[in-house]
């Protein structure tokens, strides 16, 4: 079944401080029904995870301080874009400051919604091929340990502890997926 998306009244923002913004939507709905609806609005152009390959068979990893779950996770590059960048400039950046690669291959498989119900940032699943040494200077405290995990082994990968971050495991999936439909 086919929904018509709601007709939006109005939308009034709110700066909470701190760079962070609130819309509230004022909105009916097809059966006539009126909410108003709060979403968290992104400052910024979005974010890049990338899936790093240096061979067919594995997928580079940075294991990195997450300070909200206070202790080091395991996952892909992954950073801001910022303003002017495309995602896969973005992610050729990222991919140097964090893990000493940059790629001649580099392609967005889709993009991810962080939480769609109620904000509007975007995160790119970016595929990086054909790796080559080269390192940036990045914004990281401390040098982030890089390890190639076998991608055949994501299973194991998502069970350990150290990986928490869904839209990672999500990129990896997706683009492992990717990978075997355009083999």
């Amino acid at each position: 079944m086919s929904k018509v998306p709601p007709v939006i009244h109005g939308v009034e923002r709110q700066d909470e401080g701190d760079g962070r913004v609130v819309e509230i939507l004022d909105l009916e709905f097809s059966n006539g029904e009126r909410r108003h609806y709060r979403r968290v609005v992104a400052h910024g152009p979005g974010a890049v995870i990338v899936v790093a390959m240096p061979d067919p068979e594995h997928v580079l990893l940075v294991r990195e301080y997450a300070a909200g779950v206070e202790r080091y996770e395991l996952g892909p590059v992954k950073g801001a874009i910022d303003p002017g960048e495309t995602p896969e400039v973005a992610a050729n950046r990222e991919l140097m400051e964090e893990a000493g690669f940059g790629a001649h291959d580099v392609r967005v498989l889709r993009t991810l919604a962080l939480s769609p119900s109620y904000m509007t940032h975007h995160a790119h699943i970016v595929l990086a091929r054909d790796l080559y040494p080269q390192r940036l200077e990045g914004d990281e405290p401390e040098p982030l340990e890089v390890i190639a995990w076998p991608i055949a082994d994501l299973g194991e990968l998502v069970m350990r502890d150290e990986m928490s971050d869904g839209r990672a495991m999500a990129a990896l999936y997706i683009a492992r997926e990717w990978l075997v439909r355009n083999a």
